[in-house]
Formats: structure tokens, C-alpha cells, sequence
């Protein structure tokens, strides 16, 4: 065991004796985190700063996968949260909350009319595509991008271990701006593709019109535009990426930091396909949990009163500018990348001279952790991110962009690692 991490280490020891992978989610565990050279489990958070087992503190860059959005242990959010406890967290009948809490997301959010909720991401897609089928009359799904843990998507994908064959049948992959992937499929099922759904960005910005032209494509087939929102919504601009990139889809969904980590999903869009949720059944006994609802109500007033979306867009300038700059200037172009839009860019570290990403990305992690940063090559900012926590990472990368650089041209990456290299893993995107 190792002495920085020994706390974490044995942890995991003991979890991996009652939990399979020692987590409850998937990029949460061991598997995305070297051995040797990684924390595993963590103590507490404040603002921007977490603290592992071992007490080793780290600007957080992860967070939560992107659920925490203003930061950990907000204090709106928790005095609302406080409030609510004292009032009780779940009850026989619906909750006041419910109906705030819709009524915000339908004053933000450009294609919401009626709202349902739910607790994961994966709920509120899975709701999306079953009202999708529900109005269309239609089984097929077309999907881009990565929607969630439930059959209808997963069996898509190389984690299909327990998918029946039927169910894979019916869901069909598309490639991000390329319309020709996605007509193809329109072309192969005619009148059979109930839904569209994508997230409106990732990796890569839309380009030439992309989304307009996939919206209109959609509908002269005859089937649903679902936007996947769960990490854009409430990020990219107030309203989502639909009011970033003003294109409104039939139907989307929402989750991740629209609570500041509390756990909340939200399926919206047109009434008349919403309102077959009273039919098509979606019915959760947690939906209407009040903590999480409160959570959210005071996120989303925070979102409208102050300048989160606009700090942690200039924060993201900051953190892809810079860092494209030390790529330039120690000419690692053939090893990273930056990519994607500002409130949440990807470090893209590519295979080179015999090393393969994950062996790359191995010394990459371990570096990193050892300076104080907790990341997984992405960069999900919070408004709790400071200038001062910016200036720590491009630190960081200045120090171990170019030492990593060093190690494969030399081939000497194996000498400085202190663990074994990740395996290759289930690529999510």
C-alpha cells in the first residue's frame, strides 16, 4: 500500500468485500483510478476543495461528475435544504415544492411545458424515450452520445451484459455532426424511429448548422427530438444548450448540478407529449422528495440572481486558453489536446511513440494528484472555482505536460510510474 493514499487503500480493501467495484458508480471507481497513486474515497468538500480519506485536500476539477454546480456545501443550499428538514423530506401526498420547482424550470427553460421528475439522469431519459414511443407509436431510437445506465441505451453500447438481443435491436448509433449517419438510419427504418436523442454538445461544438439541419431532418421523418441536457442544462447558458445554441427540441432532459448534488432529474417539453405521462407510466415514490427539491429551487434562484453561468464560462476560457498555450509552446501537440466548450472542456491525451492513451493518461493522474488536483482529465468547473484554483492547474500542467512529454519520448515512462497502467475502459463518449 501506498503511504500517501493508505487510508483510501484499505477502504477500498473493505468495500470490495460487500460492493462489486467498491463504488456505487461506474467512474467513480477503482477502475478509473490507478492503483498505487490515486485517493479513493472522499472525506469532505468545501467551495472548490475536497479531502480524500487520507486527508490529502485537492482542488476538485471532477465534482461529482458534474452534480455539484455552484460548489460543495453551498450555503443557499444548504439553508434551504436545513429548512426543509426540519418540515420533513417525503410525505403522502405532493409537496408545494413540486409545483415551484416546475414552474421555475418552465420560466427557464425554452421547450418546457409541463415537468416530470425524477432522481437520475437515466430516469429522465428513459422517461423521454418512453413518451417518445408512447406519442410516435413508433420502438426505434436513433442516439448520440451516452444517455444513461437503462436497457434501451446501454444494450447500444460494449457494456451490454445482460441486454436481451430484442431490446439492442431497437436502438441505433448516429455520429455527432455527420447528418448522413443519422439518415442513414431514417433511410434503413422508415416510419419505425420513435426518437432522436443526443447531447446538444460534447467534445465537439455543432458545426455548420448541425443541430437546425438534425431538427428538421427529425421531424420530416416523422419522429421526436429529445436534447440529453443532464450535464449542458443550467451550465451552458440559463435556459441550457437549446438557448445556447437556439434550437428547441420536442422533448429534454435535465439532472446533474441543477441541485448542487443533490439527486433530482427532470424530463420537459411539449404539453401533448408530456401529458401522455399520465397514461405512460412514469411514477417515482422518491420524485417528489423535498430536500432535493428545495436544493434545486435555491440553485436555480442562485443560477438567475448572480453570475454563475457567466464565471464559470470565463473560467473555462481561462483554463482552455492557457492551457492551449503550453501545448504551443512545448510543442505537445502530438500528445493533447483541448477541446470542448469552456463550462466544461476535455484534456484529450492521445497514444504516442508505443504508449497508449491509458498508460499515458496513467502518469498523467498520478502527477496531477500528487499536486493537489483532483481530475480526470475533464475540466468541471464550478462557480466555486477561484482565479487562484485556475492558476493552481495550469501550474500543474506547465510541470507535468511537459515531463510526461519527456517520459515517452525518452521512453522512460514506466520508470516514473509508481502503479500499474489503466486498462482500457468503457468509453461513455
Amino acid at each position: 500500500m501506498s503511504h500517501r493514499y493508505f487510508k483510501s487503500e484499505e477502504l477500498l480493501e473493505r468495500a470490495l468485500k460487500s460492493i462489486p467495484l467498491g463504488s456505487q458508480t461506474y467512474s467513480k471507481s477503482y477502475t478509473h483510478y490507478p492503483f498505487g497513486a490515486s485517493p479513493y474515497f472522499i472525506k469532505k468538500g468545501q467551495g472548490s476543495r475536497v479531502w480524500d480519506a487520507d486527508n490529502n485536500e485537492y482542488i476538485d476539477f471532477v465534482n461529482s461528475l458534474l452534480a455539484i454546480l455552484l460548489g460543495y456545501n453551498d450555503p443557499d443550499v444548504k439553508s434551504a435544504v436545513k429548512e426543509q428538514l426540519e418540515l420533513g423530506t417525503i410525505f403522502s401526498l405532493p409537496h408545494e415544492l413540486e409545483i415551484k420547482v416546475a414552474e421555475k424550470i418552465i420560466q427557464m427553460v425554452p421547450c418546457a411545458e409541463k415537468v416530470r421528475f425524477g432522481k437520475n439522469g437515466s430516469d429522465a431519459t428513459s422517461g423521454a424515450i418512453r413518451l417518445a414511443r408512447a406519442y410516435t407509436g413508433r420502438d426505434r431510437v436513433a442516439v448520440c452520445g451516452y444517455h444513461g445506465w437503462h436497457d434501451w441505451y446501454i444494450g447500444s453500447t460494449t457494456r451490454d451484459l445482460g441486454i436481451p438481443e430484442a431490446t439492442k435491436q431497437l436502438t441505433h448509433t448516429f455520429t455527432y455532426n455527420n447528418l448522413d449517419s443519422l439518415e442513414i438510419l431514417f433511410r434503413k427504418y422508415p416510419n419505425q424511429i420513435s426518437a432522436v436523442i443526443l447531447e446538444p454538445m460534447n467534445i465537439e461544438f455543432p458545426k455548420d448548422g448541425f443541430l437546425k439541419k438534425l431538427k428538421k431532418l427529425v421531424h420530416e421523418h416523422g419522429a421526436l427530438l429529445v436534447f440529453d441536457e443532464t450535464i449542458t442544462g443550467f451550465r451552458f447558458a440559463k435556459g441550457g444548450a437549446q438557448e445556447y445554441f437556439n434550437v428547441i427540441p420536442d422533448l429534454a432532459t435535465f439532472g446533474k448540478g441543477m441541485a448542487n448534488g443533490y439527486p433530482i432529474s427532470v424530463i420537459t417539453g411539449r404539453t401533448d407529449i408530456m401529458q401522455l405521462s399520465e397514461e405512460a407510466f412514469l411514477s417515482f415514490t422518491f420524485g417528489g422528495e423535498t430536500l432535493s427539491l428545495a436544493a434545486t429551487l435555491a440553485t436555480l434562484d442562485k443560477i438567475t440572481k448572480e453570475p454563475v453561468i457567466d464565471r464559470i464560462k470565463e473560467s473555462g476560457k481561462k483554463i482552455m486558453s492557457e492551457t492551449e498555450r503550453i501545448i504551443t509552446e512545448h510543442s505537445l501537440e502530438d500528445l493533447f489536446e483541448i477541446k470542448g466548450h469552456p463550462s466544461w472542456s476535455f484534456l484529450v491525451i492521445k497514444s504516442f511513440n508505443n504508449y497508449s492513451t491509458w498508460e499515458i493518461k496513467t502518469l498523467f493522474l498520478q502527477e496531477m494528484f500528487k499536486r493537489g488536483i483532483l481530475t480526470v482529465g475533464t475540466h468541471n468547473l464550478s462557480y466555486s472555482h477561484s482565479d487562484q484554483d485556475i492558476k493552481k492547474l495550469i501550474d500543474a500542467y506547465e510541470e507535468v505536460l511537459p515531463l510526461i512529454k519527456a517520459a515517452v519520448v525518452n521512453n522512460k515512462l514506466d520508470q516514473l510510474l509508481t502503479c500499474k497502467p489503466l486498462q482500457p475502459l468503457f468509453k461513455v463518449r
